[in-house]
């Protein structure tokens, strides 16, 4: 009886599996490392993997490539060690996954022998498009090579099953492991260390660059850059997410801008409004006039900023991306995933039965938060409230409160059996919250009196069908939207507006018989206004003007709901009020980042590295949080004993080796430092760089050596309310 052929990407798929499980198995540093060279040499010598390494991979001629100067067929790639990322920009895994192959790529660039390409196989038909695609790279930050298979013929020829996947080729370019999903990151750096020394060692890398140019380069420099969400207090502040620019910007319905919150640069920081450094924040909301929460998305946290004091502090999150789908931590332990968009407001608590005058009970805070990364609707809770079920939810926590965390489009009366497909855009109506569900192109509501999740327009039926997307007005079901990112309640009409984002247009929903149609918006010449994947949305207290956030076009417009014309709204920046020596000073030294040090590193066999970390008295490691340490970047010569950590006690220790003869003109290895600290009063986080650099440059006395070529260095940091200082 014969059997049927084994599917190489089964076979792929297995061993992959059978790897990760021994790696997880095995203790840290040299186990690790064992694990995978022994797979190495099985592999090179292994007859059962020959249908895999007899597949024929390769891309097709004439597509369009991103971030290099002409195309990179995988053949031209032979003796690099090669990730395939097979992605699609808006997929929030996808998304996920960035960070750990740009740190790849930061200790492993491409003449070490390693090459990561993007293989951008889209979902949705607005993502066919090359221009769309290159936005995306520039949002994103993306510096390695891509490829837009636009008909997904190598996914198909291959066999790949879902968004992201990462395929390892060996240098002779066979298919060496399949991973599926994201949170691979420590196993891709221990794996690619171990198969560069491998290969190395029989002669088979090539150390050659790559045609490299970067799409970031030809960025606009613009005073916004793809601007998201936009909010409103009730006193007319309105508030936008620079996202591209990593700030907030505060301003006035003239268009001036009276506050500009973080910077340019990307970072975690906490601190007066110039300190204070965001990651590509996407959402926010006032929860009064001088309060307003915002979502750093980057940074998988919520953050407030108070307007009266300049100040801004993290509400919820660690800095790192979580997993957890339940939450109940005080805010600032509580680890997070990708918030998308915030809503805040103000509600009395449920259980009366302890008021004496009903009439007189407060209201408190609440924060609900689209938890893209969970699928899910989390709450923070500054103030504790008694809420549905009579459910008890203590101050300063952060908890998963609708949704399930699968990804699918699920409606129930149970919120905790409900479930979202990236939930990104928030509007309070009334007594409902309206949802845009951006995966499952559709718009959900939930009842903010018992929690019950009922559809609105979009999306199918059967809640795992996540492909019903499409440009069709009309009633619930029938109704088709693409990637919908913002949604917005006119207050006067009684409608919800939608950013119908992969569509570029604006529509506007019926509530009271679930029907969407599209605004035919003109511009002042009196053509249709030409959208590109508008995400955020706004009215004024009038509801007759609604702002829209353009964000590929990289602007703000104003529409007339009267005439339905569009103008576009500038931003003047001259009413910001200049920051004072001292604040600029603090600025340098916290908001940079980077604190730099020179250190012996081109004299040295081994360097022994020592980081004292100290607090002022007000200070103190916030107990349970992780103090955390990541080795970002470090000279190819140089090995480091580990490329993460938790500090102890603020304590940093790690050695570094000599793992080349070749010496770097310039030696460099730079430690992201990540702290969970509290005062009396909050919860704060402190980020920064330190960067060790080699002291050669500045003529210094070589160190002296013991026998074994080893150096001790020690490196002290003390860390006060607003400033950091070093020695």
């Amino acid at each position: 009886m014969e059997t049927e052929p084994l599917d190489p990407m089964d076979i792929l798929a297995y061993t992959t599996e059978e790897l990760q499980g021994r790696f997880r198995r095995a203790k840290e540093g040299i186990d690790k490392a064992k694990v995978i060279s022994e797979f190495l040499c099985r592999w090179d010598a292994d007859e059962a993997l020959a249908p895999v390494k007899k597949m024929k991979i390769e891309f097709q001629e004439d597509l369009d490539w991103f971030n290099v100067t002409r195309p990179l067929p995988l053949k031209s790639l032979r003796g690099k060690l090669v990730v395939l990322d097979f992605f699609t920009y808006c997929c929030i895994n996808c998304m996920h996954i960035l960070p750990e192959l740009h740190a790849l790529e930061e200790l492993f660039p491409p003449e070490s022998g390693l090459v990561v390409v993007g293989v951008h196989s889209p979902k949705f038909e607005n993502e066919k498009d090359g221009a769309n695609i290159l936005s995306a790279v520039q949002r994103y930050g993306i510096t390695h090579p891509i490829v837009n298979d636009a008909r997904m013929t190598l996914w198909r020829a291959i066999g790949i099953r879902c968004w992201p996947s990462l395929l390892v080729l060996s240098p002779s370019g066979a298919p060496m492991l399949l991973l599926m999903g994201e949170g691979h990151g420590a196993f891709l750096q221990c794996f690619t260390e171990q198969a560069l020394r491998h290969y190395k060692a029989k002669g088979e890398i090539d150390n050659s660059s790559l045609p490299l140019k970067l799409a970031t380069d030809a960025m606009p420099a613009s005073n916004l850059l793809f601007p998201a969400k936009i909010a409103r207090s009730e006193n007319g502040r309105f508030a936008v997410a620079d996202a591209g620019n990593h700030r907030i910007l505060i301003f006035d319905s003239d268009g001036n801008v009276h506050q500009r919150i973080g910077g340019c640069s990307a970072g975690f920081v906490d601190g007066d409004f110039e300190t204070t450094r965001f990651n590509s924040p996407q959402g926010l909301d006032f929860l009064d006039d001088d309060v307003l929460i915002v979502a750093d998305t980057e940074n998988h946290v919520v953050r407030q900023i108070t307007l009266s004091t300049r100040r801004v502090e993290t509400l919820a999150g660690t800095g790192q991306q979580g997993n957890d789908r339940v939450g109940g931590k005080l805010g600032p332990l509580q680890a997070i995933s990708s918030p998308w968009d915030i809503a805040a407001f103000r509600m009395r608590d449920m259980d009366m039965s302890f008021h004496l005058d009903e009439r007189n009970v407060p209201e408190k805070a609440i924060v609900l938060v689209a938890m893209a990364g969970t699928h899910q609707i989390w709450g923070y809770f500054p103030e504790g409230i008694i809420w549905w079920k009579y459910r008890q939810l203590d101050p300063r926590t952060c908890v998963a409160i609708i949704g399930n965390g699968m990804e699918e489009n699920r409606n129930n009366s149970y919120p905790q059996n409900a479930a979202f497909a990236q939930p990104s855009g928030l509007a309070l109506a009334k007594n409902f919250l309206f949802i845009a569900d951006s995966e499952s192109s559709s718009i959900r509501k939930v009842s903010m009196v018992d929690g019950k999740v009922m559809p609105v327009v979009g999306g199918d039926r059967n809640p795992l069908n996540l492909f019903a997307f499409g440009d069709v007005d009309g009633k619930q079901y029938n109704a088709k939207l693409q990637h919908p990112l913002a949604v917005a309640y006119n207050s006067v009409t009684d409608k919800i507006y939608v950013a119908d984002t992969y569509n570029h247009k604006i529509k506007v929903i019926d509530t009271t018989i679930s029907s969407i149609e599209s605004v035919l918006i003109k511009d002042t010449n009196g053509a249709q206004l030409q959208l590109n994947e508008p995400a955020g949305l706004c009215f004024d207290a009038s509801g007759q003007l609604l702002y829209i956030s353009d964000t590929n076009n990289h602007r703000i417009h104003l529409v007339d709901m009267k005439t339905l014309i569009a103008k576009n709204f500038t931003l003047n920046y001259s009413a910001i009020v200049p920051s004072t020596a001292a604040t600029e000073t603090d600025s340098a030294i916290s908001g940079g980042l980077q604190l730099l040090k020179r250190v012996p590193l081109r004299a040295c066999v081994q360097l022994k590295l020592r980081v004292n970390i100290s607090l002022s008295n007000e200070l103190k490691f916030t107990e349970a949080a992780p103090q955390r340490w990541t080795l970002k970047s470090a000279s190819p010569s140089l090995k480091a004993s580990a490329t993460s950590g938790q500090i102890n006690n603020g304590v940093l220790n790690l050695e570094l080796e000599r793992a080349s003869s070749m010496l770097q003109p310039e030696e460099e290895v730079k430690l992201s430092i990540a702290l969970s600290l509290c005062d009396a009063k909050s919860c704060l986080m402190k980020r920064f760089t330190l960067v060790l650099r080699d002291n050669a440059a500045e003529g210094a006395p070589t160190p002296k050596l013991n026998d074994k070529g080893v150096i001790d260095e020690n490196v002290n940091i003390l860390i006060t309310q607003n400033k950091i200082d070093f020695s």
